[in-house]
């Protein structure tokens, strides 16, 4: 603030001119430097309050015995018990250490309470979830398990409810510092089983099939014909990529894999495909803006592979695994061992993998005789059915029938209680309440495809209810356990067959050299009617759900296939004979036919290459689109030296790669320009196989009429013509985001990895953000690569789902394994396992996986003891 007397000089200015002023000034400084480095150190000091404790000795009520915590250099535990239930409770209390708040945040989304926490900023997520009722479906499930699973989960309980009662928040996680100065007062409530049950709705969620491409289809039927949208959802190319299995069909309702005869799939018959647009327009939108930490489900996938000991360097099988979800920080898994002392009958674990931190158990692994790994089978699991609601009933077959109602009050955060009304027919929940939209039919009802002509009551409304099976109460946690402790294809089968939801692809290996494949899962058998495409008329049974599902046996399954490898990759899971409709929207198969290649023109694999493998870049749709860019003619200089770019380009799109940055804009222009004068926004291409096999057949039509542009009517444009322009407007774009020259280009420089805490990591708040985030590392591949780091198309380029973790398992020694994690084991930020494997990760670097307690304990950098 300037002197009215002196106003060129400021009151620092005018001060320093006083008689003792330089002393006095030394003061304030100092003043201010000491004021500064007091915030600094109670920074420091609330930021490491939480760190875990990692050496020494810690008393945990209710243990029978010690358990010994070894961790390594990075923070990865392996946990050493005499019993089930203290490696269990350990286990618990573990997790808590490294990770309570994500635990915390991932029990109010799964309870719908979110708004507890942060306000009313997240009423939306707990509306849906709410609606959905995960946390009802959880509480039904624990009596449904195994007394062995209710044990696990209770102990599991027991030993993060230690940590909690010796722990205040700020000691928790910084976050409820954050949180406190935030108007929060909140003490963590106790663990309960349910709470670990709760999570695996969420991940069924995240993988729960077509609901989106269900919405897409009935917004692209408006306006375009059966056949254009057929072109925008092709058919799987079987003869192009291959099924996971190939031998075998269903015989007597088994699934036999030397049998040769297939069945005929239930008829079907053209969906309803009412217009009731202006419901699914808001149902997608308020799907796509759930938090990643719920799970979206669009676009993500996973790679899996097994080769034999006839296809190793080791001459015992390897088996590799990197699922591809949504990225963010806290990464998704926790690596740990657990390991019995002695292992026997009554203590039978001794496995080490990835694993949840709410959920007790190794998802995905290896124990001392098998090894497996996961991808999504992506079967269609949820159907949306477009119902008649008349005031508290719904119709069907012409009668009128009671809706289900229910009330849920949502605490607010800073605000007043909200209380909404859940609606539901058979079907499910009417999710349509969501979005308070109630598209009035009472005039003339809904159209009518039975052909009957019979219309809808009077005052008749229409609604959208969602049917799915993971709101169904199943026994899922009881195989991750029986998983964790089988010993060959038997047991492990045995396992899988109470893994209900999310559906999944499981590949398998052995010590005794035996490899398999596996699926599991929930999959519903649909009457004729219902093809599960596009929303269902709910009115008609012939569209409802028999009640049954595809039997364990049926599923298909094979051991030792007589090629000598198993690839999994989201594409088909078996042939077009097959007698059960799983999906029609499978992944296309570019990153399977990919890695199919890659192992038959290798022969042999190491552990090295198939670490290697997972890291492949090379673009599926490249080698067709290259061709036809180079074919066109631009101006030579500027306009084309991207094009110049592409004439010597082997297809690999690595972070360092100028032309594989030319390559994904011009995409992502073709993408733009085909398509968005042609579909709503809600269906606007994001990328990914779909789109590069819709794009790639339209490349074979250069008269096609998505060619042309329908904003210039008095022009006909062709395919010729958008690429011309894709490849102007990419030289524009890249020089404008990156830099003038070729020379400067990289595709890391648009393509990077930013990950931001699902919580306070958007919270806007500039110091906050800088707290809890991280970013800015450059890698390479695409959505449709091996290594699948996606971005979407409609806001690029940076990756928004990937890896999450990527493992190589020797049969032949445990010792020889690698692994790494997205992010690390700590979920602290300014923990030193924060984010310590995320270099790694991006750099396509590993971590030896030490599994014998020798070698483990070699490599041990700390060591804790978890006391009775």
């Amino acid at each position: 603030m300037s002197d009215p007397e002196f106003p060129s000089r400021t009151w620092w200015q005018r001060f320093r001119g006083w008689p003792g002023a330089g002393r006095w000034a030394t003061y304030v400084a100092l003043t201010l430097v000491l004021v500064l480095v007091a915030v600094l150190v109670a920074g420091v000091v609330l930021v490491r309050r939480p760190f875990p404790q990692v050496d020494g000795t810690i008393e945990v009520p209710g243990l029978g015995a010690a358990v010994e915590v070894v961790r390594d250099d990075h923070g990865i535990p392996q946990l050493y018990g005499d019993s089930m239930a203290d490696l269990m409770a350990a286990q618990g209390y573990v997790h808590a250490q490294e990770r309570f708040y994500e635990m915390d945040v991932r029990r109010h989304i799964t309870a719908g309470r979110l708004s507890e926490l942060f306000g009313s900023d997240s009423l939306e997520t707990d509306e849906f979830i709410r609606t959905l009722d995960w946390r009802r479906v959880a509480e039904q499930e624990l009596p449904l398990l195994k007394p062995e699973t209710r044990a696990a989960l209770e102990a599991y309980a027991a030993g993060v409810n230690a940590y909690l009662e010796t722990h205040s928040p700020s000691e928790m996680a910084v976050e409820y510092t954050v949180l406190g100065l935030g108007g929060l007062d909140y003490r963590p409530e106790p663990w309960t089983p349910v709470d670990s049950l709760a999570w695996l709705k969420a991940m069924a969620w995240d993988l729960k099939g077509n609901v989106d491409e269900e919405i897409e289809r009935a917004l692209d039927g408006e306006d375009h014909t059966a056949d254009q949208v057929a072109e925008l959802f092709p058919a799987y190319d079987y003869r192009a990529h291959q099924p996971i299995v190939r031998q075998g069909a269903v015989v007597d309702g088994v699934f036999e894999q030397d049998a040769t005869t297939g069945g005929t799939r239930t008829p079907e018959r053209p969906a309803y495909t009412a217009g009731q647009r202006d419901q699914l327009v808001r149902l997608h939108r308020l799907l796509d803006d759930l938090p990643e930490m719920v799970g979206r489900g669009d676009g993500i996938g996973s790679n899996s592979w097994v080769v034999d000991g006839a296809h190793s360097t080791t001459g015992e099988p390897l088996l590799a695994n990197d699922p591809h979800l949504g990225v963010g920080i806290p990464g998704i898994w926790v690596q740990m061992g657990l390991h019995c002392t002695t292992v026997g009958d009554d203590c039978p674990l001794d496995v080490a993998g990835f694993t949840f931190s709410g959920v007790p158990g190794v998802i995905i692994g290896h124990n001392a005789d098998v090894a497996w790994g996961f991808t999504n089978l992506g079967p269609d699991v949820t159907d949306l059915y477009v119902e008649r609601v008349t005031d508290d009933q719904w119709e069907q077959d012409g009668r009128l029938r009671p809706l289900t109602t229910r009330q849920e009050t949502i605490k607010v955060l800073g605000g007043d209680d909200v209380t909404i009304t859940v609606r539901a027919t058979k079907h499910g929940p009417i999710v349509s309440d969501l979005v308070d939209l109630y598209a009035d039919l009472a005039e003339d009802g809904p159209p009518d495809p039975s052909g009957t002509g019979r219309g809808a009551q009077p005052g008749t409304t229409s609604a959208l209810s969602l049917a799915w099976t993971a709101l169904t109460p199943t026994t899922t946690a009881d195989a991750i356990l029986e998983i964790d402790t089988a010993h060959d294809w038997a047991s492990f089968r045995e396992a899988a067959s109470s893994f209900a939801v999310p559906a999944q692809n499981l590949v398998y290996a052995d010590r005794e050299g035996h490899i398999g494949y596996q699926a599991p899962g929930l999959v519903p058998i649909r009457k004729s009617g219902n093809d599960g495409l596009v929303p269902q008329a709910g009115w008609l049974s012939e569209n409802d759900w028999t009640g049954d599902y595809v039997p364990f046996d049926g599923l298909p399954n094979v051991l030792d296939p007589d090629e000598g490898f198993i690839v999994t990759a989201n594409q088909a899971v078996v042939g077009p004979d097959y007698p059960y409709f799983l999906t029609s929207d499978w992944d296309r198969g570019y990153r399977s036919e990919r890695i199919r290649d890659l192992i038959e023109q290798q022969g042999r694999l190491s552990v090295d290459d198939m670490a290697a493998l997972q890291l492949d870049t090379r673009s599926p749709l490249a080698p067709d689109l290259v061709p036809r860019l180079l074919a066109v003619d631009l101006p030579r200089g500027y306009a084309s030296a991207g094009q110049r770019l592409l004439r010597h380009w082997d297809f690999d799109q690595d972070a360092d790669s100028a032309a594989a940055e030319y390559f994904n804009v011009v995409w992502r222009n073709i993408l733009e320009m085909t398509f968005r004068d042609d579909l709503p926004e809600d269906a606007w291409p994001f990328g990914g196989d779909r789109w590069t096999q819709v794009v790639g057949n339209l490349l074979e039509q250069p008269d096609s009429t998505w060619w042309d542009d329908a904003d210039t009517p008095d022009v006909v444009e062709h395919r010729d013509d958008i690429l011309r322009e894709a490849m102007v407007e990419a030289r524009d774009e890249v020089t404008r985001l990156d830099a003038v020259s070729v020379e400067g280009w990289e595709w890391g420089h648009l393509h990077h990895l930013d990950l931001r805490n699902q919580t306070l990591g958007e919270s806007g708040i500039g110091p906050v953000e800088w707290l809890v985030n991280r970013g800015g590392w450059e890698v390479g591949g695409s959505a449709a690569s091996v290594n699948a780091s996606g971005w979407d198309a409609t806001d690029p380029y940076s990756v928004d789902f990937g890896p999450s973790m990527r493992m190589v398992v020797s049969l032949a020694d445990f010792d020889d394994s690698r692994w790494v994690n997205l992010t690390g084991v700590s979920g602290h930020p300014f923990n030193a396992h924060y984010t310590d494997q995320t270099d790694l990760w991006a750099e396509g670097r590993t971590l030896p996986w030490l599994f014998s307690r020798d070698a483990v304990e070699e490599a041990g950098e700390h060591t804790l003891t978890l006391m009775p």
